[in-house]
């Protein structure tokens, strides 16, 4: 074979030598958990036919981008599964999403549990006769012809406005899956005995060679009705949500996790232990934190408000409410419109007689952002570089339209309280500032019990940003250089940054490896500018400070739904509403329990004892349920010895613990803020259970 007939390429950084018309397919014949390939960076088929000079990479199905093909590709044998049960039934968009994917349907009525139960039958099939997927690039005709009997798939080409012109992302979430990528695709499913094109869709994929790579590690979760591109003006369709994965063992171990997490729902947890609720009368996404919600709240914000006070920030309260004009100038109305609520307009007079406008009236906003009032505190007076860094900090209440569909418990709420700082320093003070500032947040995140971190960058939406583009690169290479130095994986978030500034985020795992987004920190020179925040300089002249916002918490609100599904409820003993609960064997040792709970209460501690008429053994069950940190008991050889026994919430038990020992253990466990629950000291007397005392 001479050379011209030979493609030189680079496998998985090797070069390697093949021959003309070799496909990505025949670079991993052996390997059957490679489902689709990176060629020159793209995204391709397996089955794409390789050029010299190519730059191959393979995709495992167990990489990020490799389930994604999966659930792509589930996603449309689940498509050809309705289609063959409900031959009337229309297309609308089915892309993947995290952890699965989902498929909408323009159909007579909407599907039933029974209904997923058939879809399911009808997927497994079609999965084990391998029917292949073959992608065809087709002009904009040949689609119209094609996709002649699937309104809404005419819809889409007509929204692309051309291949290729970037539009789809604006027109429905999930529709660039689609058409783009410069041109239209169709994909057949293919029958592998009778080469036959049973089913197709309008897709860019790509997907996985066949259905049988699929397997049976996929099931369908559930249905809801969803408007057509997301426009409530548009037809309601019906939505089929599913899940897939490598393996039946892997969606076996997803569902246990979906099994946790509902067992860890704040808003489950809220109500069952007391904590904070949503009453219809106040309104969507406005909680109310009850008197042991309170305790929680309060203890996360004062020894908040100990760490800024140990870090140098002061602090400073604003208003609920302002002119508009304020967000004019910050240009939250041009850009943030949408999140705020309308405004009240008042202050208008006019003639009582006549009616004639007297005095025009002004428009009021709800605060989104506290920013803006923080800006009117630095420039409330002239400012010196020795001030510099100035830190500012407030417990802000703010609020924001968020649209009734995604409010969810206290995780996403309209009425919020930021922990919210505004730190104003030099550009020489800058990089030193942000540093301290993450390591701070990473330092007291961890205090909470969060301590598993990544970082994301969120850079500039070019349809979306003030400022120049010098400047918003200097605050870009000066964020990214210090997540770089933190050591912590960094993660891009193209055009995820609010209008005035990059932005780094602090992306924590809970207890269960779920990721939340917690602590940000923007860079800014573009408010500075817009409020014409000034510094004296040591030579004498006028500069512009350098604005960093950061939020710790987020929200006091979130970051509390957040912990308690961390702890599922179980707060450590230092946020716990009753840290101690004291239970007698019998009511004679009532008065024992009260001098024992005397000496907790002088030291600071939430201790109750439990004189109630129930029976012993539904005390401890009733204590067991409230997830109580530290339950004390006390009997008759308790009593004698001067001693108390305890029961921790792992069912471990520490028996004839000395009083004075016992008020040490707790008091500590406090006051250094132990994340971890107690437990019996491992060389401890378990002893026999102590309901048996007397």
């Amino acid at each position: 074979m001479s050379d011209a007939a030979q493609l030189q390429l680079t496998v998985d950084g090797a070069p390697r030598t093949e021959a003309q018309g070799t496909t990505a397919a025949d670079l991993y014949a052996d390997q059957r958990e490679v489902v689709v390939a990176r060629i020159n960076g793209a995204l391709k088929d397996l089955s794409t036919e390789l050029s010299d000079g190519d730059v191959v990479e393979r995709v495992l199905v167990s990489d990020p981008e490799g389930l994604e093909v999966l659930r792509h590709s589930t996603a449309h044998v689940m498509a050809q599964a309705v289609q063959q049960l409900w031959p009337e039934a229309k297309l609308g968009i089915g892309p993947y999403i995290t952890d699965g994917f989902y498929f909408d349907f323009d159909v007579e009525e909407p599907f039933t549990p029974e209904d997923l139960k058939k879809i399911e039958k009808s997927m497994l099939k079609i999965v084990n006769k391998s029917q292949l997927f073959q992608r065809r690039a087709v002009d904009e005709d040949e689609a119209r012809k094609e996709m002649a009997d699937e309104p809404y798939k005419l819809e889409l080409i007509d929204l692309a406005n051309g291949p290729g012109s970037g539009s789809m992302e604006e027109s429905a979430e999930g529709a660039s899956v689609e058409v783009g990528a410069g041109e239209i695709t169709i994909y057949d499913n293919v029958d592998r005995q009778s080469h036959e094109i049973v089913w197709r869709d309008l897709c860019r994929g790509p997907h996985v060679p066949n259905t049988k790579l699929i397997g049976n590690g996929f099931a369908l979760m559930r249905s809801a009705a969803a408007y057509w591109r997301g426009n409530e003006k548009n037809k309601q369709l019906q939505r089929i949500y599913g899940t897939a994965w490598p393996s039946k063992d892997e969606l076996k171990a997803y569902k246990e996790r979906l099994a946790e997490a509902e067992r860890r729902d704040h808003r489950k947890l809220g109500s069952e232990l007391d904590l904070f609720s949503f009453p219809d009368e106040l309104g969507s996404g406005l909680p109310v934190f009850h008197p042991k919600g309170g305790i929680i709240r309060k203890e996360m914000e004062d020894y908040s408000r100990q760490r800024h006070t140990e870090a140098g920030y002061e602090f400073v309260y604003s208003p609920h409410i302002t002119k508009g004009h304020l967000y004019e100038v910050s240009g939250h109305l041009d850009w943030y419109r949408d999140g705020m609520f309308p405004p009240m307009h008042v202050d208008e007079e006019r003639n009582a007689e006549t009616g004639e406008l007297t005095k025009p009236g002004q428009d009021y906003y709800l605060k989104p952002m506290n920013c803006p009032m923080h800006n009117l505190i630095y420039r409330s007076r002239g400012r010196s570089y020795r001030e510099l860094p100035l830190r500012l900090f407030e417990f802000g209440a703010v609020y924001r339209y968020e649209k009734s569909g995604v409010i969810h418990g206290l995780t996403r709420v309209r009425g919020m309280t930021q922990d919210d700082a505004h730190i104003y320093c030099t550009r020489e003070q800058m990089k030193d500032e942000l540093t301290a500032t993450l390591n701070f947040v990473l330092s007291l995140l961890k205090d909470y019990g969060l301590d598993d971190f990544y970082l994301e960058l969120s850079t500039r939406d070019p349809e979306k940003f003030v400022g120049s583009d010098e400047i918003w690169e200097e605050a870009t290479r000066t964020l990214q250089e210090v997540a770089e130095d933190s050591g912590l994986q960094l993660v891009p978030d193209p055009g995820g940054a609010a209008f005035y500034g990059p932005k780094i985020s602090v992306q924590a795992k809970d207890a269960i490896g779920r990721t939340w987004q917690m602590s940000t920190i923007q860079l800014d020179f573009n408010l500075p500018e817009r409020f014409d925040l000034e510094y004296q300089a040591a030579d004498g002249t006028r500069q512009r400070p350098v604005m960093i916002h950061r939020a710790l918490f987020g929200s006091v609100e979130r970051f509390m739904g957040v912990l308690t599904e961390h702890y599922a409820g179980a707060f450590p003993a230092w946020l716990a509403p009753v840290q101690v609960r004291a239970i007698p064997v019998a009511e004679a040792f009532n008065d024992y329990l009260d001098e024992f709970a005397a000496k907790l209460r002088a030291q600071g501690i939430r201790v109750e004892v439990d004189t109630s008429s129930d029976r012993f053994p539904k005390k401890i069950r009733t204590a067991s349920k409230d997830k109580i940190p530290f339950v004390v008991i006390a009997g008759g050889d308790d009593a004698d010895a001067g001693a108390v026994s305890f029961r921790y919430r792992d069912g471990s038990q520490y028996n004839a613990v000395p009083v004075d020992d016992a008020v040490e253990m707790i008091v500590r466990h406090v006051r250094d803020r132990v994340n971890e629950d107690p437990s019996a000291p491992s060389n401890g007397d378990g002893g026999e259970p102590v309901a048996e005392q007397s």
